[in-house]
Formats: structure tokens, C-alpha cells, sequence
């Protein structure tokens, strides 16, 4: 083939933008946001933060009521969606029953009247690689729900996209092959360099796949970084508690180590000595000879893991411990438990 679907990737940079339906409080709310070439970034909350909603201005679904939108070196604040190089790739694939593979994957090329050959070629390499280019001729009512989203997944490829956006693309498949469509994504994103937003509330689903997650709350960025930055030091309560599962007890921080109930925990960490939360993932819970006095409340086979809850005099602590790690731990049992030294991070108390 004479024709390449790689495009130059470009920047994406949001300055101040907010979004208002009605007399409500905005969607979005003073929303900054910088994107570099080649990066995949993932908007990740909950229903109703205001994710799909900024990504619907970047592709020009929606006009932000204030601040601004820059491509590359474009402003594109007010253009319109088929003027600026974007591609989406939707929840529900949005794809034409009564066309074949070939002609769904072609359909942007046609309607911007690109000469036959090169639709041919263009649409032949997006397939090839997608895998489906044995399934050009098939009718897309008879391919299972992943090749539909591989054909949505060309259908954006192919016209060459300097930025491709994906809204919750994986949400109508199975958990298996979501985890299997997902690294394909992941790895197809990096093989050709593209820029990609990517949105879903699915937290496992955005740190797996991700350069930076930008985690969204009421309208708001809560906290932006790697995905380890995020799970390891979460900036807010809300945070801890989205990325992954979190332990929030109450404790003192003496500059040195975090004095839990009866139980002292060497720790070194940038924050004022005095009372703090406690974040502790499940992972850096183990039971010890000596530590925190806790008593056991329930425990639940998960396969790898066996996830135990405690009762302790800061509170509900659960656990994700290896299978073989007791076999007398039943409820009802007491036991100590010792923590980290990695999976514990301090934030300052919530305000009662």
C-alpha cells in the first residue's frame, strides 16, 4: 500500500473551560488540561462528574459557555466537529446495520469525497490493523461484540485522526474480553503514536491503560498523574477512595511514625505532625506477632485472595490476604496486624 493512516499526533490544551446546561451549576468547572503528542490520557469519575462532557467539547459535540480549546497550534473553541482532525469512538460503536465491514469502516472517506483508491487502501490497512482484514465483506449484525468494536476502532483510524477520543468504549463487553480489547487498544495507541483521551469510571480499566489519569469530580479535576502516582499518594480523600480500594482510619503523625490505636508505624511522609487519616490499601494489611489489637469480622475467598475484614478500636480494617496465609482465621478470631511498609499514605483529617 502506497497510503498511511498515521497523522502527526498533536497537543491538546483546555484553559479555563466550563460548561453550563441551564441555570444549574456547570458540567464542567474552570477545567485546565494539557495533553502532549502521542499521549494517552484518561478521564475517570463517577456518572454525572462531567468526563464525557469534556470530551464531547473536545471533539465539538458540545461549545464550552467559557475558557478555551487549542488542537496543535488551532484554536478550536467554536469550529465545528468535522473541521478538527478528531475521531471518537463511541460507547455503543454507532455502527451502519445495513452496511458490511468495509463500507462502516470507508464511510468517513466517502462522505469526504477522498478518491477511490485511496479509500480502498486506507480502509485495507485500518482493518489489517484492527485483525479483521479477512472480515471486510461481512455484515456487522454477524460479528460478536468485540470485532464491532475493532470495526468502530478502524472506522476512527482511518481518517487519519490527530486526536482519537474514546467514550466508555469497552462498557458493553464482558469482563474477559474488556480486559483483552483494552490492551489492544493500549497497544495499537502506542504503535501509532496517536493522542487519545479516553473516559470511563471504570478505575482498574483507566490504570491499566494509561500515561496520566485525570480524576473528575463534580465538574472538577480532583487530582491528575501516573497511574502508580495516583494509587500511591492520593492528594484528597476522594481520590483514595476511587483509585482502588482504601482502608480510611483515624490516627496521629508525630513526624516520624503514625501512632495507630496500641500500634506505632515507622513512616516518613511531608505533612504536618498531628492528627491525620490513615490511608491503607488492603495489600499492606498483614497479620504480625505484635501490632494492632484486631479481631476478625469476616472473611471472603476471592481465588488469589482472601479478603478479611477486622474490627479494631480505629475502626473497620479490610484486608486482601494470600490464601495460605492462615488457616485459623475465622471469625471471631483476634489477631495483631502490621502494615506497608508500602500501600500507607497520610492526608489530612476530614473536617467534622
Amino acid at each position: 500500500m502506497n497510503r498511511s493512516i498515521r497523522a502527526e499526533p498533536a497537543a491538546v490544551r483546555l484553559s479555563g473551560v466550563v460548561k453550563r446546561f441551564g441555570q444549574g451549576a456547570p458540567a464542567v468547572d474552570r477545567v485546565d488540561l494539557q495533553i502532549a503528542p502521542g499521549e494517552l490520557v484518561t478521564l475517570l469519575g463517577p456518572s454525572g462528574c462531567g468526563k464525557t462532557t469534556t470530551l464531547r467539547m473536545i471533539a465539538g459535540l458540545e461549545d464550552p459557555t467559557a475558557g478555551s480549546i487549542v488542537i496543535g497550534d488551532e484554536d478550536v473553541t467554536h469550529l465545528p466537529a468535522e473541521k478538527r482532525d478528531v475521531t471518537m469512538v463511541f460507547q455503543s460503536y454507532a455502527l451502519f446495520p445495513h452496511m458490511n465491514v468495509r463500507a462502516n469502516v470507508g464511510y468517513g472517506l466517502r462522505v469526504a469525497r477522498r478518491p477511490r483508491a485511496e479509500i480502498a487502501d486506507r480502509v485495507a490497512e485500518a482493518l489489517d490493523l484492527v485483525g479483521l482484514g479477512d472480515y471486510a465483506d461481512r455484515s456487522v449484525d454477524a460479528l460478536s461484540g468485540g470485532q464491532q468494536q475493532r470495526v468502530a476502532l478502524a472506522r476512527a483510524l482511518v481518517m487519519k485522526p490527530r486526536v482519537i477520543l474514546f467514550d466508555e468504549p469497552l462498557s458493553n463487553l464482558d469482563a474477559k474480553l474488556r480486559q483483552h480489547v483494552r490492551g489492544e487498544i493500549r497497544a495499537l495507541q502506542q504503535r501509532l503514536g496517536l493522542t487519545a483521551v479516553y473516559v470511563t469510571h471504570d478505575q482498574e480499566e483507566a490504570l491499566a491503560i494509561s500515561d496520566r489519569v485525570v480524576v473528575m469530580n463534580a465538574g472538577r479535576i480532583e487530582q491528575q498523574g501516573s497511574p502508580r502516582e495516583l494509587y500511591a499518594r492520593p492528594a484528597t480523600h476522594f481520590v483514595a477512595d476511587f483509585i482502588g480500594s482504601a482502608n480510611s482510619v483515624p490516627g496521629h503523625y508525630d513526624g516520624q511514625a503514625i501512632h495507630l490505636g496500641n500500634a506505632r508505624i515507622a513512616h516518613a511522609q511531608e505533612i504536618a505532625p498531628g492528627p491525620v487519616s490513615v490511608i491503607i490499601r488492603p495489600e499492606a494489611v498483614r497479620i504480625a506477632d505484635d501490632g494492632l489489637a484486631a479481631r476478625v469480622v469476616s472473611v471472603a475467598f476471592l481465588g488469589p485472595v482472601i479478603q478479611v475484614t477486622f474490627a479494631t478500636a480505629v475502626g473497620a480494617i479490610t484486608a486482601n490476604l494470600p490464601d495460605d496465609s492462615r488457616e485459623d482465621l475465622r471469625e471471631g478470631a483476634d489477631v495483631a496486624l502490621a502494615f506497608g511498609p508500602r500501600g500507607v499514605h497520610l492526608l489530612a483529617p476530614v473536617a467534622s
